[in-house]
């Protein structure tokens, strides 16, 4: 029986040279590898500035604090979402208020962001779910009709495109992240990328626990956090950003070779990629047809060597959110995608044959 993993980061000797390099060199924290990794990710997204951190959970907290959002202020942001999303607004006691997502890509649903707005709506978190892109000219519209400020949540969806538009150019922020299992990887990291010279000056502050850019090392403007990237982190980030598109185009064949298989069955739908859309593939996600089980078909696909996930549990029906008083929205298409939805086995260098019997063994669960 085979074992496929669930992910599998792509690294090779230019990685491990490169991390070697910066070993050797004595200089571990905030040196120049960090100041080219942002240079570079800031050309390559088409933004004035990029702020390397320790994650993309900080690099969203650091883009809400920043915005100056907290107790009082409303974020509308999707429940379909993975938890950082919620919990960027969260620390600063601001309140989430859940909207629903559209049947097609999983993203959030415009006209119902349009209807969950209140006079306390300051800001609309915008995720692209899956490295789809979210419906940025009907967001863009309402948060200038509303006068609002669009977060882009783009830590799935490093070189997607909206019409052209490399995500993380359109709002007041995006954020990227590198966990390993994303389309690049600086094992933990992420990337706040914006045009704005205030918020890039607040957030390079308050990664490094509140110093001034050129301030004495011991001298701090305000509270701030420890969301620095270290150097080792930053130069994997260098050396993986020179062959992402490559990474990109290895991923595109592996879901279109998904995509024509599950295309030939009636139990699942693929993923649909809308027109004027260049996906970035994070995960392959299909979902089922109405009627079937998923966990038990997650239990078989266990039991044949091949990982399965749900993607993704509603957050408005998570415990703690529950606890903080903030699950009542109904989201009727959220819950019922939800139920529905299955990231299967999914990497760079996933090989057809492999595909093939991932696709057999999910047939065979359904049938059984």
């Amino acid at each position: 029986m085979r074992q496929i993993p669930m992910s599998s980061a792509e690294l090779d000797e230019r990685d491990f040279e490169a991390v070697m390099e910066v070993l050797k060199s004595g200089r571990i924290a905030l040196g120049p590898k960090t100041e080219q990794f942002e240079q570079m990710m800031a050309d390559y997204v088409g933004v004035k500035h990029a702020v390397a951190v320790s994650s993309g959970t900080a690099g969203l907290h650091l883009i809400v604090k920043a915005l100056g959002i907290g107790a009082g202020d409303e974020v509308i942001v999707p429940s379909f979402t993975f938890a950082a999303s919620v919990n960027a607004i969260l620390y600063e006691g601001a309140t989430p208020v859940f909207v629903d997502i559209e049947p097609q890509t999983y993203n959030l649903d415009p006209n119902e962001v349009e209807r969950k707005i209140t006079p306390r709506t300051k800001v609309v978190m915008v995720v692209d779910v899956f490295g789809h892109p979210a419906d940025w000219d009907a967001l863009i519209d309402i948060a200038q009709r509303h006068n609002l400020m669009l977060i882009d949540d783009c830590c799935e969806a490093i070189g997607a495109r909206y019409k052209g538009r490399m995500l993380g150019q359109m709002g007041e922020a995006g954020a990227y992240a590198f966990y390993p299992n994303k389309q690049m990887t600086t094992g933990e990291g992420g990337m706040i990328v914006t045009n704005n010279d205030e918020i890039a000056r607040l957030c390079r502050s308050l990664r490094n626990q509140g110093r001034a850019e050129m301030g004495a090392w011991l001298e701090h403007e305000r509270m701030g956090y420890n969301y620095r990237i270290d150097e080792l982190s930053a130069a994997l980030g260098v050396s993986q950003l020179q062959r992402l598109d490559t990474f990109l185009q290895k991923r595109e064949r592996v879901a279109q070779r998904y995509t024509e298989q599950i295309s030939r069955h009636d139990w699942a739908r693929p993923p649909l990629v809308l027109p004027d859309m260049t996906m970035s593939w994070f995960v392959y996600v299909v979902t089922l047809s109405k009627g079937l089980e998923r966990d038990p078909l997650i239990a078989r696909l266990a039991e044949m060597g091949v990982p399965a996930r749900g993607y993704f549990a509603p957050l408005h029906r998570q415990t703690y959110i529950q606890q903080m008083g903030f699950g009542d929205a109904s989201l009727p298409i959220t819950e019922e995608i939800a139920k529905r939805t299955i990231a299967l086995p999914f990497h760079n260098n996933l090989p057809d044959d492999d595909i093939d019997y991932i696709v057999d063994c999910l047939r065979q669960a359904i049938d059984s």
